[in-house]
């Protein structure tokens, strides 16, 4: 969706102190906008120094304004076009299920919702600044956070022509508006439009994968966060009494159908939003939590992602029947890295490139059902099966010999004890307990 400048946004643009719009057209920049006040500030400010602003906004599942309400948004303020782009199909194929596939999941617990939405955005971002022959890109993440690395290490890669203009780290920006009151009053002068959530100390980020929620009441970690802030999931002691069976259906490591209440899901986008409600409806995938930020510091943080919980455990439940087991060793640690890359901003590197042609090698064997039981906040599994399943009923029975011979482990064991029998002895282990 695209706005061009009109007469009357032209004059608005004059009157903000441009007096030259070549000069202008010569800074043009794409603003990551959201329509809320510190980029509907950042607009306005940026418009202020003399940019051309193409307001631009990437559709990642996050609720957010009515498209033709953000654009109107933008017009008033002097944006000279805005975009809004789908990119939710593009998130979950692109970006959502390989992190699936990797089983990526950071410092432990946290399943990278935020994290992977800027490679996304990015993307979509690039493209437009290429389209409309924009130098510059700009963003509204604070200098604090890990979004601001993300961004820019994603636009380094993407076009590494395009300058980052960052209001938040230009002191002329950060130490006129040193907090919320500053902004607001900046915008009311504007006549920034701007819809405050009164009691809801606490920022979100929002895609189909997750929400997240930070600052405010939950920077005291010893605290927990409101019950009322919760959007996605219901509270497990108030999800319903009664269990709910479903099953998915992988290939390749990705998930391509969700058998749910007497429905099946098959279109990707239709799939995970199919996850998302029935996982919300069982109080699966909450998490409250302190993390390593990449610029240093610690934050706590609170998530809900109830689809993207659902998958990852069908997934790492299917991998333990069809992987060998020291593949799995190897993938384990590769996992590992390749969270690390996206949660700091690596997605487009050499070296994710050389991550997801590893992990994708080992989906290739990925294939089967998972059924499984959601009650309460937890997800329960109850049988898997593919076509390339490494069990064997007969080997692993205790009823059926099968083609193993018990007399085999006594060599195994023997083996495997002399490097312990040697350490033992060169240290007389045996006389000092």
């Amino acid at each position: 969706m695209i706005n061009r400048l009109t007469r009357q946004c032209f004059k608005r643009r004059l009157a903000s102190g441009i007096r030259n719009f070549s000069s202008a057209a010569d800074k043009r920049v794409v603003l990551a906008y959201s329509g809320g006040l510190d980029t509907s500030t950042i607009l306005a400010w940026l418009i202020d120094e003399g940019y051309s602003v193409v307001a631009f906004l990437a559709n990642v599942g996050q609720p957010g304004e009515d498209p033709q309400v953000l654009q109107e948004k933008a017009e008033r303020l002097g944006a000279e076009k805005t975009y809004v782009v789908d990119c939710r199909k593009h998130f979950v194929d692109n970006y959502v299920f390989p992190c699936m596939r990797a089983n990526a999941v950071y410092e432990r617990r946290y399943l990278l919702g935020t994290s992977i939405a800027r490679p996304c955005i990015l993307e979509a971002m690039v493209d437009v600044a290429k389209k409309e022959g924009c130098k510059f890109l700009s963003h509204g993440a604070t200098g604090k956070g890990n979004d601001q690395v993300r961004f820019e290490l994603h636009a380094s890669y993407l076009d590494p022509t395009l300058q980052m203009v960052a209001p938040w780290r230009i002191p002329e920006f950060f130490n006129r508006f040193e907090g919320r009151q500053a902004l607001m009053e900046y915008a009311e002068s504007k006549g920034i439009p701007v819809v405050q959530k009164k009691g809801k100390s606490y920022s979100m980020d929002e895609n189909l994968l997750h929400i997240s929620y930070e600052s405010g009441v939950l920077e005291d970690p010893s605290k927990p966060g409101p019950e009322d802030m919760w959007i996605m999931t219901k509270s497990p002691m108030e999800a319903p009494d009664e269990v709910e069976r479903i099953k998915l259906t992988f290939e390749n490591g990705n998930p391509v159908a969700a058998h749910i209440g007497g429905k099946t899901y098959t279109d990707s986008l239709d799939l995970f939003l199919a996850l998302n409600e029935v996982g919300g409806k069982h109080g699966i995938g909450r998490l409250d939590l302190v993390e390593n930020r990449y610029v240093g510091m610690k934050s706590r943080g609170c998530y809900e992602t109830p689809g993207g919980t659902i998958v990852m455990q069908a997934h790492t439940d299917l991998e333990a029947l069809v992987l060998d087991r020291e593949v799995m060793k190897i993938r384990d640690q590769l996992s590992i890295k390749f969270a690390e890359k996206v949660y700091n901003g690596y997605w487009f590197s050499p070296e994710m490139d050389y991550l997801r042609s590893c992990l994708d090698y080992t989906q290739t064997t990925v294939n089967g059902e998972v059924e499984m039981d959601l009650y309460k906040g937890n997800v329960m599994m109850r049988g898997r099966s593919s076509p390339n399943s490494l069990y064997d009923a007969n080997i692993a029975s205790m009823d059926i010999a099968g083609d193993y011979n018990p007399a085999d482990a006594g060599g195994f064991i023997r083996i495997n004890a002399l490097r312990l029998k040697t350490f033992s002895a060169a240290n007389n282990i045996a006389n000092k307990q």
